[in-house]
C-alpha cells in the first residue's frame, strides 16, 4: 500500500479546492516530526495534518484535533512568528514527486508583503517538512540533515532548497508513446516492474493496474511484448495521465478476506470486485471501497496504524523491560525444571535403603552389589553398592541422597511454580502492551510493573496514582448483532476490574484457553439465555485479544461469571474456574460492531 505519487496528487487537488485563500489560525506540533495547520475559511475551518514520521509519512485534511504540548517546540514558535494570520496563495506538486509545496504570504514586522513555502517530503524515512524563503533558500526544517547524514543534500538553515535527484526516472506527465516504449524496452524485466522502475510517482500497485487494465501479464518480460502490447500499456498509461491532469480521482481501498490489500487514488479493477460506497458500518470483504475524498480515506486507512506505530513508540521502554524479565524467568524455570530432573531418582534410592535394611544381613562384605526382591513390585532389583562400606552404612547413604533430593524437589516445586506464575504473569503484560492504544494505557501498565517491583517507584509518588490512572483508561466496547454489551479488558487491571467489580453473576465471562489474554465480558441484561451468535462473537473478541491472534482455531472457554473465582494473593488478572464451556473459533471480528 503505497503513499505514491499519484496519491499525492489526488492530495494536492483536494487541498487547493480547500485550503487556497485561507488564513493560517493556528499551527500546532503535537509530535516531534508532526504538524497541524487549522486554516479558517469562509465556510468554516480546515484542519491540515503533516506528518514526517519515517514510518508513516502523511499529509491529509482531517476533522481531529490533537493536544499539543505545552511548550512549542522550535520549529512551531518559527512557523508561528512567520506565519501567523498568513493566506495559503498556493498549493502545488512537482510533478508526480511525492512533495508538496504549500505557498504562504505574510507581513513581516515592518508590514511589508512577504512570501514563503512550506515543501512536505513524503519520502519514507527521508521525509521532512521544511520552511523556505522565497529565494529557495532553507529557514529551517522538521528534520536537519548534515553532510555527514546525507552526501547527496544538506537541509539545514541557510542552505539552499532543492529536490536530490537519486534515482533516474521520466515524467510520467510529459511522456509520449515514443518516450513510453523506450523507456520500458530499457529495462529486460517484467513489464510492471519496468513501469514503476521507468516513473516517477507509480506503485508497484498502479502499474500491476495498468497491466491490467491493457491486458498484458504484468510478470511477463518487457522483452517479449508485441507492439500492440506496448500499444495497450501506452493507451492505458495516458488514460491515467489524462485522469491525473484533469483531477479526476477516485480513491478507493480493495479488501481481501475483509483486510484492506491496497488502496489507490484510481480505480483498481484488477480485484474484479464490485463496489461499496465507505460508510460507517461498512466492513466489506472482496470489495472495493469508494471514498469521497483521498483525506478520508488516509485517516480512516493511517489513523489506526499511526496510532499503533506512536504507542509502539511510547512503549518501548515497557517492552524492554517486560522482555528481559520474562528472558530471566524462563531460563531460571529451564534450570529449576533441570534440577527436577535430577531428583527423579529419589524415591529409587529410599527402595533401596529400605531393601538394604530389610535383607542386607546376607550382603557379602566387600560386595559391590546386591540382588534383593522388591515387596512393592514382586520384581528382583541389582542395588549398587559400596564395597568399603556395610550394607546398614549403604542404606544410610541411600537414605541421606533421598532425604536431600526430597527436600529439593519440595522446595524446587514451590520455587517453579511461582516462577510459573510470575511467567503467566509477564506474558499477559506484553499482550496488553500489544493491545494498548492511547498513552493511559500505557500507564496503567507501568503502574502494574511498578507495584510487581519491575520498575522502581520515584521517591514522593502516590501510590493511589493507580486508581487515577485506572479511571482514564477504558475497556474495548462491543456492541453484538443482537445487541448485547460486550467489554473487553486492554490490561490486568481492567481484567480484575470488569470480572469482579463491573460485571454481575449472570453475566458471561470469555477468556482464551490457556493463553494470555483479555478478559471479555458479555452483559446478559436478565436476558437469559445469549443468542448463539453473541457466544461467537464474544469468544471472536477474546480470541482476537489474546496471543492467539491470527491463529485458524484458538480454544475459548466461556462461563457465567459466578463460576469465576480469583485466589488469595493472586496476580492481577489471575483467576480460577473448574465448571466451563469451550469452543474453538477464529479471531476474526471484523463484523463486530465497536460501541460509540
Amino acid at each position: 500500500m503505497a503513499f505514491d505519487g499519484v496519491t499525492i496528487a489526488n492530495v494536492v487537488s483536494e487541498l487547493k479546492k480547500e485550503l487556497i485563500g485561507g488564513r493560517l489560525y493556528k499551527i500546532a506540533q503535537p509530535e516531534a516530526d508532526e504538524l497541524l495547520l487549522t486554516i479558517k475559511q469562509p465556510s468554516g475551518q480546515k484542519r491540515l495534518l503533516i506528518s514526517a514520521e519515517a514510518s508513516l509519512p502523511l499529509i491529509y485534511l482531517t476533522e481531529s484535533n490533537k493536544p499539543s504540548p505545552m511548550t512549542a517546540p522550535n520549529f512551531c514558535m518559527l512557523l508561528r512568528k512567520h506565519l501567523a494570520n498568513g493566506r495559503i496563495t498556493d498549493i502545488s506538486q512537482p510533478g508526480l514527486e511525492r512533495i508538496v509545496h504549500i505557498g504562504i504570504e505574510h507581513l513581516d514586522e515592518m508590514g511589508d508583503l512577504r512570501r514563503k513555502t512550506l515543501v512536505v517530503e513524503i519520502m519514507g524515512k527521508h521525509s521532512n517538512i521544511i520552511f523556505c524563503n522565497d529565494d529557495g533558500t532553507i529557514i529551517d526544517s522538521i528534520k536537519h540533515v548534515s553532510a555527514a547524514v546525507s552526501s547527496l543534500r544538506e537541509v539545514l538553515p541557510g542552505k539552499p532548497y532543492f529536490v536530490a535527484q537519486t534515482q533516474d526516472k521520466l515524467d510520467a506527465l510529459a511522456t509520449d508513446y515514443d518516450g513510453f516504449r523506450e523507456a520500458l524496452a530499457a529495462r529486460p524485466q517484467p513489464a510492471f516492474k519496468a513501469i514503476y522502475g521507468s516513473f516517477t510517482g507509480i506503485s508497484p500497485v498502479l502499474a500491476q493496474e495498468l497491466c491490467q487494465e491493457a491486458g498484458v501479464d504484468g510478470d511477463f518480460p518487457t522483452a517479449a511484448l508485441t507492439e500492440a502490447d506496448y500499444e495497450n500499456l501506452y493507451r492505458a498509461f495516458d488514460a491515467m495521465k489524462t485522469a491525473i491532469l484533469e483531477e479526476r480521482f477516485t480513491p478507493n481501498i480493495a479488501y481481501t478476506d475483509g483486510a484492506p490489500a491496497e488502496f489507490c487514488a484510481l480505480p483498481l479493477t484488477m480485484y474484479g470486485y464490485g463496489r461499496r460506497e465507505a460508510g460507517p458500518d461498512s466492513r466489506p470483504g472482496g470489495y472495493v471501497v469508494l471514498y469521497d475524498s483521498m483525506s478520508a480515506l488516509l485517516e480512516h486507512y493511517y489513523a489506526e496504524k499511526n496510532v499503533l506505530t506512536r504507542i509502539r513508540q511510547k512503549s518501548a521502554d515497557l517492552r524492554r523491560i517486560v522482555q528481559t524479565a520474562l528472558e530471566r524467568n524462563v531460563k531460571k524455570y529451564d534450570l529449576q525444571l533441570r534440577q527436577m530432573k535430577d531428583t527423579e531418582k529419589r524415591e529409587t534410592y529410599r527402595v533401596y535403603g529400605e531393601l538394604l535394611n530389610t535383607y542386607g544381613y546376607s550382603a557379602q562384605p566387600g560386595a559391590k552389589s546386591f540382588e534383593a526382591l522388591n515387596y512393592y513390585t514382586n520384581e528382583n532389583v541389582t542395588i549398587p553398592l559400596d564395597p568399603t562400606l556395610s550394607a546398614t552404612e549403604n542404606a544410610k547413604k541411600y537414605f541421606d541422597k533421598y532425604g536431600k533430593m526430597k527436600r529439593t524437589y519440595e522446595a524446587l516445586s514451590e520455587l517453579t511454580k511461582e516462577v510459573k506464575e510470575e511467567i503467566v504473569h509477564l506474558e499477559s503484560i506484553s499482550n496488553a502492551l500489544d493491545i494498548a492504544l492511547y498513552e493511559e494505557d500505557l500507564a496503567q501498565i507501568k503502574e502494574e510493573l511498578t507495584q510487581s517491583d519491575y520498575i522502581r517507584r520515584k521517591g514522593g509518588a502516590r501510590k493511589d496514582g493507580a486508581k487515577k490512572q485506572k479511571a482514564a483508561s477504558k475497556p474495548f466496547h462491543y456492541i453484538s448483532s443482537d445487541g448485547f454489551h460486550i467489554y473487553v479488558g486492554k490490561n490486568n487491571f481492567q481484567n480484575d476490574e470488569l470480572t469482579f467489580k463491573f460485571a454481575t453473576g449472570n453475566d458471561w465471562w470469555f477468556h482464551a484457553k490457556q493463553q494470555p489474554g483479555s478478559h471479555v465480558i458479555v452483559k446478559a441484561e436478565n436476558a437469559g439465555e445469549l443468542p448463539d451468535r453473541t457466544f461467537e462473537e464474544a469468544a471472536r473478541l477474546a480470541a482476537y485479544y489474546s496471543k492467539g491472534r491470527g491463529q485458524e482455531k484458538v480454544e475459548i472457554d466461556y462461563v457465567q461469571k459466578k463460576h469465576v473465582k480469583k485466589p488469595n494473593g493472586a496476580k492481577p488478572g489471575f483467576v480460577v474456574y473448574y465448571t466451563n464451556y469451550s469452543m474453538a473459533i477464529d479471531s476474526d471480528i471484523s463484523g463486530i460492531r465497536p460501541a460509540e
